[in-house]
């Protein structure tokens, strides 16, 4: 277990304290205007030890916001509020990357009373997560143009996110939000560049991580993606040729890591022959990181057999910001509750 307290380097630019980093875990906690707030700050310091914090999901844009009191990254209000975040990491020597967000077909005109966006006309069925009276619309499906304004969007997010202080970013291409509906043919049934063939599949993830790698260099810009639909989404083998072009891309670019979006990887999938970290570790050739009920033991286990390279921490480092020293010091951990959710701890 001693690899995982040892340093590792990303890259050129970014060496990493330990292995082991934190998940981006919604909390619903930012202020008015979708500001981040003291208390946020406070909350990512306490665990500054960690290798690389990832930072709750961040909305780039109005219409992008799925859950009650998100953060944003879009108005200069949230861009100060974040500034507090980073330094009050970076003053205990830690790192964080912001990761950016767009739900898609997974927002809902209560948080910007304007249209839903999606790639298709094609509703998700069900109700918005602690508001489960919203039901989900039909959205609108993206024009050419607006598909353009998104990238441009997402890119001047992670101009903002250099500016409030962030080590870089990671983009949220998982899960079945927007990125996530153009990869899978249950979400995606666009006939125009965009949609049909894997090239078309993988257009816009590629035009939003070229985007954000002319702006701000890729060694700063991580990816998430979930290969195997598990989560707002329906599965379909055809899915595997857009994920195989898609990594094949990825491998010509300079990114700092690939982060597994499934969070229980005993999971498998038929049309990925297995796991989906199993997959990514096949076709993509740069550091990945992997996820998914991980104990610091069998997360060394799986890093000696080379299944990924670097490992995030999600609920236990709610329950215990002082994750890392208790396991130095072999102390027990608290066990994660649901009603840890109802305040930063």
């Amino acid at each position: 277990m001693d690899t995982l307290f040892q340093p590792y380097r990303l890259n050129g630019t970014l060496t990493l304290a330990n292995r082991f980093m934190m998940a981006p875990l919604t909390r619903c906690m930012a202020g008015p205007g979708l500001v981040p707030t003291a208390q946020m700050a406070a909350y990512y310091g306490r665990r500054a030890d960690i290798g690389l914090i990832i930072s709750e999901a961040t909305i780039i844009r109005p219409d992008g916001q799925g859950y009650p009191n998100t953060p944003g990254i879009y108005s200069p209000e949230q861009i100060a509020g974040w500034k507090q975040v980073t330094e009050a990491v970076h003053a205990k020597g830690g790192k964080i990357f912001a990761q950016l967000w767009h739900v898609g077909r997974l927002s809902h005109p209560f948080f910007h009373q304007g249209e839903v966006l999606a790639p298709s006309a094609v509703a998700h069925e069900g109700t918005v997560p602690r508001m489960r009276e919203l039901v989900y619309q039909v959205p609108r499906a993206l024009t050419v143009a607006e598909i353009g304004q998104l990238v441009e969007d997402y890119a001047q997010a992670a101009a903002n996110a250099i500016e409030a202080g962030f080590d870089g970013v990671e983009i949220h291409g998982a899960n079945g939000y927007l990125i996530d509906q153009f990869l899978h043919h249950s979400s995606n049934l666009r006939t125009d560049q965009y949609g049909q063939t894997p090239e078309n599949m993988s257009r816009f993830a590629l035009e939003v991580v070229d985007a954000i790698n002319a702006r701000i260099g890729s060694e700063r810009v991580g990816l998430r993606l979930s290969p195997g639909a598990y989560v707002h989404l329906e599965g379909d083998a055809r899915d595997r040729a857009v994920f195989d072009h898609l990594l094949a891309e990825l491998n010509k670019r300079a990114l700092a890591y690939v982060h597994l979006g499934i969070f229980d990887d005993s999971l498998t999938f038929d049309y990925l022959d297995g796991r989906a970290s199993d997959y990514l570790r096949a076709h993509y050739d740069g550091h990945l990181v992997g996820v998914g009920n991980y104990t610091a033991e069998t997360a060394a286990d799986a890093i000696k057999a080379d299944r990924f390279d670097l490992v995030a921490i999600g609920r236990p480092l709610i329950a215990n910001p002082d994750y890392l020293s208790k396991l130095k010091a072999a102390e027990p951990l608290v066990p994660y509750s649901e009603a840890m959710l109802a305040e930063l701890v």
